[in-house]
């Protein structure tokens, strides 16, 4: 028998169980936000993780401020909302002591109707439209949830013991969840890093496998193949100044190798201002001056127009192959060692003065043409594996979330 519902009064949350109440969020928590007492550690808030050290990964590039004086103090059980990307998912309940950036808001719990874990259930797996539609700003990227739109949202108040039973099935669930994810991650960065020595290996040695080995006196190069040639960058490439007209698609360069479209992908916004773009045409040559170092190496298959941070350029040796062997560079962490990136996970080749000096290994033309066409087809292969174990996972958070949220509203109850 179903039990029986009521309206909740927020449209994102629709019915809930008749004995849950529904109040706004300024009643039970309070900003509550102390400076850094020193010696803390710093915390990040990432969307999928929640409240973590921000020691404890090395994908987040963002820089700690030399003077930390500001940032704001938290303690296991706060609330913790980055306000620009609340609508992202960006909100946890820590259980971290720590510092976080002085831009997030960080709440305290006034009272014990909640408990904190399906607190932070409720916030991150049903508030997210709903943060979208209150923050305000002129793009994307500069949204901002204010904490008085914040104050007054309405939440969701289960009986006490019931909340602690949906957090404790969650924490279990999503444990297992979370589980296949990763399994299916560790599958995708294998194939990534197959996928990686394979370039490498073919855009130094060829696709024979019997090549002689010389030392190329360059220490980022190495060895090299005997009946290959030494050039540099600016010798075989030529810097394109494209025009384009202001409905041209905005093109992104991927840290993927890629040329996509803006916004696809996950791909954010660049800027809307036309003296910030150049133009791109189909068979370009794209190197990214300041993403180099994660791959961002590309022969465009799209025309448009991209930021003036990329190099768009034409040479005369087989693009694609170019473009892999660039790439390969990137693998071996070759444009951080020879930059002068000011960023720990940057490189800086910004200026075509800089690129033209890069070192390429060369075959003959009709070698070029094999290898670019052997990796294109070998990677098309991987990345077609790849793109089913991402949907794997795309389903598996679509269940995740789904479950989160039927059991935080009420639509599901325990049996």
């Amino acid at each position: 028998m179903m039990r029986e519902m009521k309206d909740s009064g927020a449209k994102w949350i629709g019915d809930i169980p008749i004995n849950w109440q529904a109040d706004k969020l300024k009643y039970h928590l309070v900003r509550k936000e102390p400076k850094n007492p020193g010696g803390k550690v710093v915390l990040s808030l990432y969307r999928e993780y929640g409240v973590i050290p921000k020691d404890s990964r090395d994908d987040n590039h963002n820089q700690t401020s030399e003077d930390t004086s500001k940032y704001k103090y938290v303690v296991p059980g706060c609330l913790v909302v980055n306000k620009m990307k609340a609508w992202q998912g960006s909100v946890a309940v820590s259980d971290y002591d720590g510092i976080v950036s002085p831009a997030y808001y960080v709440y305290e719990f006034i009272d014990n109707v909640f408990f904190k874990r399906y607190f932070h259930y409720l916030l991150r797996g049903c508030y997210k439209d709903e943060f979208m539609r209150l923050s305000g700003g002129m793009r994307v990227g500069q949204w901002d949830l204010s904490s008085e739109d914040l104050n007054n949202t309405l939440v969701i108040i289960p009986p006490l013991p019931e909340q602690q039973k949906i957090a404790a099935y969650l924490d279990s669930k999503c444990a297992e969840i979370d589980g296949l994810i990763a399994d299916i991650q560790s599958q995708i960065d294998t194939l990534e890093q197959y996928k990686r020595s394979v370039i490498s290996e073919a855009v130094t040695k060829g696709v024979d496998g019997d090549a002689t080995m010389v030392d190329s006196n360059i220490d980022y190069i190495g060895l090299i193949n005997s009946s290959w040639t030494l050039s540099r960058i600016g010798y075989i490439c030529i810097k394109l100044n494209r025009g384009f007209s202001s409905e041209a698609e905005a093109l992104i360069c991927s840290n993927k190798g890629e040329v996509i479209i803006r916004g696809e992908n996950n791909y954010g916004l660049v800027s809307d201002n036309d003296n910030m773009f150049q133009g791109v045409m189909s068979g370009d040559l794209l190197i990214h001056g300041m993403d180099t170092w994660h791959g961002a190496v590309a022969v465009s298959h799209l025309d448009g127009k991209c930021t003036t941070v990329v190099h768009v350029c034409d040479t005369n040796q087989n693009k694609e192959f170019v473009s892999y062997y660039l790439q390969m560079l990137a693998f071996k962490k070759v444009y951080k060692a020879i930059s002068n990136g000011v960023r720990g996970n940057t490189s800086d080749f910004r200026s075509w003065d800089k690129v033209k000096k890069i070192y390429i290994s060369l075959p003959d033309k009709d070698e070029q043409d094999r290898i670019a066409q052997y990796l294109t087809k070998k990677c098309s292969e991987i990345s077609e594996i790849i793109k089913t174990k991402k949907e794997q996972i795309s389903t598996l958070e679509a269940y995740k979330k789904s479950v989160i949220y039927e059991y935080v509203t009420g639509k599901k109850e325990f049996v």
